[in-house]
């Protein structure tokens, strides 16, 4: 596409923006998106979560992404698990089969 196009195309764009706005009904497509807020956990449900997978706190701690001494924290009560870590929780809390699907974490039984 050369810079000509390009600029209609803009142009185009932007006046139908216009006239959208302008109108009593909607012209253009809206898409309304809902997010979740993260869920808070308490120290309780995260040892339920982990021992629910059977994990060692340990191998929770590596499989979420974290330190042993996070998840120590979270099932004391002293910190709670926040963004990324508590939508991991949330998954695994909905989807038992969650870890199983998803194995980062093996097992290796040494002889």
């Amino acid at each position: 596409m050369d810079n000509k196009n390009v600029y209609n195309s803009i142009v185009t764009g932007l006046n139908e923006a216009i006239e959208d706005a302008n109108s009593n009904q909607p012209i253009l497509k809206r898409h309304k998106v809902i997010v979740e807020p993260v869920k808070v956990y308490e120290a309780d449900e995260v040892k339920k979560i982990r021992n629910s997978t059977g994990m060692s706190q340990k191998t929770f701690a590596s499989y979420v992404g974290v330190s042993d001494k996070t998840v120590e924290a979270w099932e004391a009560g002293t910190n709670h698990p926040s963004g990324a870590a508590s939508r991991i929780l949330n998954m695994m809390e909905i989807d038992k089969d969650l870890i199983k699907r998803f194995p980062f974490v093996t097992n290796v039984i040494a002889k």
